[in-house]
């Protein structure tokens, strides 16, 4: 009985290896074409007016592009149920990340449908920063536009690339 045991373990320890992998969810990465590039650039341009009407500034694509952010969101200047507007804001959001992180645009497809995401490069890790501020807003929940970015910056950088003789 010993013996029967031991010589099932390898068989039961790669049976449940094939329904784990099974389980894990299929997805696939593409590259963006030009309509998703233009139809970002679109997105990112609203708010750049929103943020020359409302605050009398502009986007600059780094990281004070977070500060433009917060305030366009403490004035209301996006209202809850603005959908394309809510992520626009996401865009702007994941352009700074993409600058800061090392990043890149990726169209992510699994059974959910079709979204935008930041991944790493060479890497299958992700972000989704198209809805990280729009899902909390839309549901009434004013976000600290700096704290989504800190928290999505300690979840990739274990996945960035790090430079030849780096230090951590």
């Amino acid at each position: 009985m010993l013996y029967l045991c031991r010589s099932l373990a390898p068989v039961l320890f790669l049976v449940s290896t094939l329904s784990h992998a099974q389980t894990k969810e299929a997805f696939e990465l593409d590259e963006f074409d030009w309509r998703d590039s233009r139809y970002q650039t679109k997105q990112w341009n609203q708010i750049d007016e929103l943020a020359r009407r409302h605050l009398g500034t502009q986007l600059k694509g780094d990281t004070s592009d977070l500060d433009v952010l917060q305030r366009l969101i403490y004035k209301g200047a996006v209202p809850q149920d603005d959908k394309e507007r809510l992520q626009a804001l996401g865009v702007v959001l994941g352009t700074v990340m993409e600058k800061e992180m090392n990043l890149s645009w990726k169209i992510y497809t699994d059974k959910s449908g079709r979204s935008r995401a930041l991944c790493a490069l060479g890497a299958r890790e992700c972000l989704f920063p198209i809805t990280m501020l729009s899902r909390r807003m839309e549901v009434g929940i004013i976000p600290n536009v700096n704290e989504v970015y800190q928290k999505a910056r300690g979840l990739i950088e274990p996945h960035l690339d790090k430079l030849p003789y780096q230090i951590d």
